[in-house]
């Protein structure tokens, strides 16, 4: 099945301005996301499997998990399209990519942890656009 491009970009476009939770510079300034990073392909009449794999800036990256769910709430907000959302960690980029890939995908873990309000303060912070 062919992949749709414009859609890729577009959520490359919403994608790219998440801001690190550590540093002050966007995920697409540090290369955790790339264009190449977003694979869209039609699933159903007007449905879309959206899949995303980010590259962590080191391999024992501790906000691994927490990169993760940026990505995920800032689509499920902003997508104008119906979607299933997969999201991976680049293979062999990280120490423990299969617990996050695990943790990043579990809708009642994501649930969780936008529950806890320190989290979702930080995910929020990361996610708005800047003015």
């Amino acid at each position: 099945q062919a992949m749709d491009q414009d859609k890729a970009l577009e959520v490359y476009d919403i994608i790219r301005t998440i801001r690190d939770p550590e540093k002050p510079n966007t995920l697409e300034e540090l290369e955790v996301v790339t264009e190449n990073c977003v694979e869209v392909q039609e699933i159903g009449e007007d449905e879309y499997l959206v899949i995303i794999r980010f590259t962590p800036t080191v391999p024992h990256c501790s906000l691994a998990t927490l990169i993760g769910l940026c990505l995920r709430i800032k689509l499920q907000r902003c997508l104008p399209f119906r979607h299933k959302l997969e999201i991976y960690i680049t293979e062999g980029t990280h120490s423990t990519e299969e617990d996050i890939n695990k943790q990043i995908n579990d809708k009642e873990r994501v649930a969780a942890a936008m529950e806890n309000p320190n989290l979702r303060e930080i995910v929020e912070q990361c996610v708005t656009e800047p003015d």
